[in-house]
């Protein structure tokens, strides 16, 4: 074709040649557009011999360009009506690829169904097992408060009342006078008396004056470790901080470090509405170094704490009464277990059966530490009466109950050793036992 293009334009210098060449624009064909995005086709020209040997050149149709854009690919379009093979392929390619969009589509809804049943079914579980258990718990308090034993209902009603975020349970078919009843006929009763200092010979010669023991106590209902500590003045109350609703507490172990304590437990309550109490406000009284840190020099409380002779100091009186005497450092809480010797009157189960924290004091100064783990499968808890016989058995002649449930804890060495009924780790509370 180059070679005839050639030719033909010598032609156009040949004086023999009178005739001027014309393109036949009429001859020019239109390409047939078999999309709208079909790319534009490059023109193409060609010669040929006419019958008298001249070369007359023939310029074929200039198609205009157009472009079709499938998946990003720039192709062309064919010139005739027949479509090229590869066009045909862009096409099945471009209908293929609708297609699978259309199937994508189906999976997508096919997932999003397929993943709201798998929701409903575990939401329906979930509800079923908890519809279950809340008839379960319904019929076991059914059972207690009404059954054929009054001891077990006595000693439900009492456990419950006892807890901070469990009194529903016993209030849920009983009346505030029958819960009233069941509680004083199951009680400890208040012991008069306060502590006779005299009756404690602290002995500072003994050879194990510096040991701290630790004892496994176990008994039918519970578990717990009993620690034994020589010398008296290793022990004090640990305070949080300032009081009031404006200020939380302070964890045992947070206490225990900022006394550099050994060995620390829980000390007394402390305002705690529905279990959810930030241990900042305390019940009753505080007393830190022989100074007031929380209630009032006039009104009564149960009172335990230790005088400047390191003494165990339990029984009711006013913060004034007590300052007055020698308390270096009390709480409050109870009920009071021992005093000078003489355990308290127990009526009926002596109380519930719950996690329990208590201390007292032997004749020769020693100071006990019970910790008491409840509320679980292997340790139910312990009663008032379990309590105060425990450390009976282990020499006390001063004693007394302190806050308990999910705030019992044994702090030693940088970690607590018992097993906590909290569901939420650690509680704060305003005071604790201190072992330095």
């Amino acid at each position: 074709m180059e070679k005839n293009s050639t030719i033909s334009n010598n032609k156009k210098t040949n004086g023999n040649t009178s005739k001027k060449k014309k393109v036949n624009n009429q001859n020019i064909s239109k390409k047939k557009n078999y999309s709208n995005n079909t790319p534009k086709k490059k023109s193409v020209s060609s010669s040929k011999l006419s019958k008298k040997g001249t070369i007359k050149p023939i310029v074929t149709d200039t198609l205009e360009k157009k472009e079709t854009v499938i998946n990003s690919n720039v192709v062309n379009a064919p010139e005739d009506n027949e479509p090229t093979k590869e066009f045909e392929i862009i096409q099945k390619a471009d209908i293929n690829h609708e297609s699978i969009k259309r199937e994508i589509k189906k999976l997508g809804k096919k997932k999003t169904t397929k993943n709201l049943k798998l929701v409903s079914k575990i939401a329906i579980y979930f509800f079923s097992v908890i519809f279950l258990i809340l008839i379960f718990l319904t019929g076991t308090v059914l059972l207690l408060e009404f059954g054929p034993s009054k001891n077990a209902r006595n000693l439900f009603v009492n456990s419950a009342m006892e807890s901070s975020a469990g009194k529903f349970l016993a209030t849920l078919f009983l009346s505030k006078e029958e819960i009233e009843e069941i509680q004083k006929s199951n009680s400890v009763e208040a012991i008069k008396d306060t502590t006779n200092a005299d009756l404690i010979e602290i002995d500072m010669t003994k050879d194990n004056l510096d040991e701290i023991e630790f004892v496994n106590i176990k008994g039918s209902t519970y578990k717990g470790i009993m620690v034994i500590v020589h010398d008296p003045s290793r022990v004090t109350i640990g305070v949080s901080g300032p009081y009031g609703p404006a200020y939380s507490g302070k964890t045992v172990e947070d206490m225990a470090k900022s006394y550099n304590a050994v060995v620390a437990t829980n000390g007394g309550g402390f305002e705690d509405s529905g279990g959810m109490g930030n241990g900042g406000t305390p019940i009753g009284i505080v007393i830190s170094d022989g100074k007031l840190a929380y209630g009032s020099l006039n009104k009564s409380y149960e009172l335990i704490g230790f005088d400047y002779d390191n003494k165990l100091v339990v029984g009711n009186m006013t913060g004034g009464e007590a300052i007055n005497r020698g308390v270096r450092d009390a709480l409050s809480f109870g009920p009071i277990l021992i005093v000078n010797g003489k355990p308290a009157r127990i009526n009926g189960t002596g109380g519930g059966l719950n996690p329990r924290t208590a201390i007292g004091q032997r004749e020769d100064g020693a100071v006990l530490l019970l910790v008491i783990d409840g509320r679980q499968a292997n340790s139910l808890g312990a009663s008032y009466e379990d309590v105060m016989n425990v450390l009976l058995d282990y020499g006390a002649i001063n004693a007394a109950n302190l806050d308990g449930g999910s705030s019992s804890l044994l702090y030693y060495n940088g970690k607590y050793i018992n097993n906590s009924s909290s569901l939420v780790g650690a509680r704060e509370m305003p005071t604790s036992i201190i072992v330095r």
